[in-house]
């Protein structure tokens, strides 16, 4: 099963990569289990080609890949624009809607997002989800301030129902913090959500720094099958 479905990561970075990677782009790096393979390629093609690429990551993980495989690192000070992001998501919808978060770099994947001119997902097929929360049951990704977590849960609990829950770390002693030293809260909720009202909401909540919840981002979804087909998915609007 695990062969199968890094098949399918294979397939959907590499056809991501081909279709979208061009010489001369400030490209945004996402992070994950498959941006690996996206970098990967990115690296093959850099190679015979000399792309000439200025890389911007999202979190610890993307920048030791962009060293890793001999990419020229940048950062948004001097690239505040950038041509094109590619990162992976925990569960796409029919409007190309996004969960991400499982690996608790949102925030700088929605900064990355947001200042560029095309973002794209790359991701195996079980991701491709009709609505959000058919798939990924693990709750809406929300990074918050260390001392304003208590009372983030208790507001979304009144707010939104569900149950907002703070995340634990499986090698240490208490709470998983993030690349910028806060903490995650993951919203388990029921049922087809308003998201754009939700995500209005959350944000609206003091102590929550950025949500999970990437709406009306990404322009295209790549979702390679263990058979190394690839459904690619366009938004509409």
């Amino acid at each position: 099963m695990a062969d199968a479905v890094e098949a399918g990561k294979v397939a959907a970075a590499r056809r991501a990569v081909d279709e979208n990677i061009k010489k001369g782009q400030v490209v945004g790096i996402g992070s994950g289990s498959t941006i690996v393979f996206a970098v990967q390629r990115i690296a093959e093609r850099n190679k015979k080609e000399e792309l000439n690429l200025v890389c911007i990551p999202t979190s610890f993980q993307a920048r030791q890949l962009i060293h890793e495989y001999g990419l020229t690192l940048g950062n948004l000070e001097t690239s505040p624009e950038i041509d094109i992001a590619i990162d992976g998501a925990d569960e796409v919808d029919d409007d190309i809607n996004l969960i991400k978060g499982g690996g608790g770099c949102l925030m700088q994947e929605k900064i990355i997002a947001s200042c560029s001119k095309k973002f794209f997902v790359i991701a195996d097929t079980r991701k491709n989800s009709r609505v959000l929360g058919t798939t990924w049951r693990k709750g809406v990704p929300i990074e918050v301030l260390p001392m304003a977590y208590k009372p983030v849960q208790l507001k979304i609990n009144q707010l939104l129902g569900g149950n907002a829950v703070l995340r634990m770390a499986s090698k240490k002693a208490g709470p998983v913090i993030t690349d910028n030293g806060n903490f995650l809260i993951d919203w388990e909720f029921e049922g087809v959500q308003d998201w754009m009202a939700v995500e209005r909401v959350l944000q609206n909540v003091p102590g929550v720094i950025e949500t999970g919840l990437f709406l009306n981002m990404t322009h295209v979804a790549y979702f390679g099958s263990p058979d190394g087909q690839v459904l690619v998915r366009t938004r509409k609007n």
